[in-house]
């Protein structure tokens, strides 16, 4: 089969708004329109460094879905396959504004949105194995039971049919039933990707280890080939075969936003990868480009075109 498509996705769309001033959601009266979602940070992330991205969804018919899609392909992704229903609802959220580098405030509007309504029924398997990668997070398998098996499966199919699979764990602990369920459950998907990056707090949640090395070991034993733990601000570590090491992180002059980092990064790794780049290099590249997602206060506005991608590397 000709690759059509580089990298393939499901995921949630959501309208975020952003606040214009610090201090508690309740007491914010301006905020300004843009666009969130684990997966489509990504997609964007990955199509302005020139490669070929599809994203799968559902939205509703509204003005949300109409904002969300318009951006969406005008990031030039392919969204063939994602369907507008007017009789469901967009998602959206809320998001503050902090000046000390801290987790901003955030609030979601998502439950029984249109996209938490998918069924493994929406997968068009000759259109997502048209790509030679599929990345999936943990936030899309949560929304919905679902949700979960769409994930699952997508991934099953992905990696029988000889593509790469990447997985953010993205662990989002209010959307799931009990701690417990959130761990095996995306455990059990992890077990189906060749590359996955657990951040270090989420990796010593889902395997019981504290050092990044043992959590590289657990999911090398479940079948992954590259492992990356994220480290915040000391850099990462990444793990595969016999290749392992620490990555520092790149150092920034002031923390606005911490949202979106994690994606930035993922961004930076998958490219690099697919571009045959050596692991430690493609690291490199995700702390770089996650440390730009810090630096802005939208989700996507830190992510670079390849023409800035190639002046700083």
């Amino acid at each position: 089969m000709i690759n059509k498509l580089d990298v393939v996705t499901f995921g949630e769309a959501m309208m975020l708004l952003v606040a214009n001033e610090p201090g508690q959601l309740e007491d914010v009266d301006m905020f300004h329109k843009r666009t969130a979602g684990a997966e489509t940070n990504v997609a964007i992330g990955l199509s302005r460094l020139g490669l070929k991205v599809g994203w799968a969804s559902r939205l509703g018919d509204d003005s949300m879905a109409r904002y969300l899609l318009r951006t969406m392909q005008s990031e030039g992704i392919d969204c063939s396959h994602v369907v507008c229903d007017a009789a469901q609802r967009t998602g959206f959220q809320f998001k503050g504004r902090v000046h000390d580098g801290s987790d901003p405030p955030y609030e979601y509007h998502r439950k029984g949105s249109a996209a938490s309504l998918m069924q493994v029924s929406d997968i068009d398997s000759q259109w997502l194995c048209s790509a030679r990668h599929l990345h999936a997070t943990g936030v899309f398998a949560a929304i919905s039971e679902n949700c979960f098996e769409l994930q699952r499966t997508a991934m099953t199919l992905m990696r029988e049919a000889g593509r790469t699979v990447s997985f953010d764990p993205n662990l989002r602990p209010g959307l799931w039933a009990s701690t417990q369920a959130m761990r095996e459950g995306i455990n059990q998907l992890a077990s189906a990707a060749h590359w996955i990056f657990p951040g270090i707090d989420e990796g010593r949640l889902l395997t019981g280890h504290d050092r990044p090395e043992d959590i590289a070991a657990f999911y090398h034993q479940r079948g992954a080939d590259v492992v990356v733990v994220k480290l915040g601000a000391r850099g990462a570590f990444y793990s595969a075969n016999d290749d392992s090491g620490y990555v520092p992180a790149f150092e920034v002059e002031r923390v606005i936003d911490t949202v979106g980092a994690g994606d930035g990064f993922a961004v930076g790794v998958i490219s690099a990868l697919l571009e045959d780049a050596p692991l430690r290099r493609a690291v490199e590249r995700g702390a770089w480009i996650g440390s730009r997602a810090v630096q802005v206060l939208g989700d996507t506005e830190g992510l670079p075109t390849r023409a800035e991608l190639q002046a700083a590397f």
